[in-house]
């Protein structure tokens, strides 16, 4: 009985069928702790006293951030890989298109789209008002994404049997753009928030122990990774949009 209700995967289907549930759950740990910090532990710790907090942070953060990071680090890793292997590949071959040549143009758009991004969070006139940060990395990220869409979705050396070019499907462009945007914010978590927060906590313990002064530099480092962990925040909407309409509506069809 059972046996006839249920398909039994061979080794393709089973190697995809683990890396999207790997993919889900990594994800779904990640973004779930980037709302919990923005939601409700970024409006909690202004309840808290400092002796409080020195007693309450070093665990919690310490515990929390582990999953936090490492569970972006999974996700990220996970779906490029199903991305390059079972996304892209067939869809360059049927562009006739070499992916591995999409993928390193796709991953240096990301790359560089970060590089100017990781200099804006050094800018102190856009760190002092978040508002203006977020306009001036909206642009970028749009740039980012006109980026993507050009290069990638004119991407073709093939024409179908009417003598119409062959181009990267939807879901070649909508991931691209999306997991773009994830790649952003993993970037921000092991280059800002991270870095930032780890300093943070030894700080605090330090001085919940021994009463030795936070450094005065502990209210900059604070600011920077919470306009990033903000960034990521906002980011996650358009990047879970474009990541889970890839597979029904066909927002994007090259050229």
């Amino acid at each position: 009985m059972i046996q006839s209700l249920v398909n039994t995967p061979d080794g393709t289907q089973l190697v995809k069928l683990l890396l999207r549930w790997s993919h889900f759950v990594a994800g779904i740990t990640w973004i779930g702790l980037l709302y919990f910090f923005n939601l409700i532990n970024v409006p909690f710790q202004k309840t808290l006293d400092a002796p409080t907090k020195g007693k309450v942070n070093p665990e919690l953060l310490t515990r929390t951030l582990w999953w936090f990071r490492w569970g972006a680090v999974v996700t990220v890793l996970v779906g490029l890989t199903y991305y390059a292997m079972y996304i892209l590949a067939p869809e360059s071959k049927a562009a006739g298109v070499n992916p591995w040549v999409q993928l390193g143009i796709w991953l240096v758009i990301v790359l560089v789209t970060y590089a100017i991004m990781f200099a804006l969070y050094r800018v102190p006139a856009l760190t002092k008002d978040g508002r203006i940060l977020a306009v001036v990395i909206f642009i970028l990220i749009l740039v980012m994404t006109w980026a993507i869409l050009y290069v990638m979705g004119n991407a073709s050396n093939v024409t179908d049997i009417v003598g119409n070019k062959t181009y990267l499907g939807n879901k070649s462009l909508s991931i691209g753009v999306g997991g773009g945007m994830g790649i952003l914010m993993l970037l921000n978590v092991w280059g800002v928030i991270w870095p930032a927060q780890k300093r943070i906590i030894a700080w605090t313990r330090d001085n919940a122990a021994n009463g030795t002064p936070i450094p005065p530099e502990a209210a900059g480092l604070a600011r920077k990774a919470f306009l990033a962990s903000r960034t990521n925040a906002w980011l996650s909407l358009p990047m879970l949009f474009f990541m889970a309409q890839s597979h029904d509506y066909a927002f994007f069809a090259g050229k």
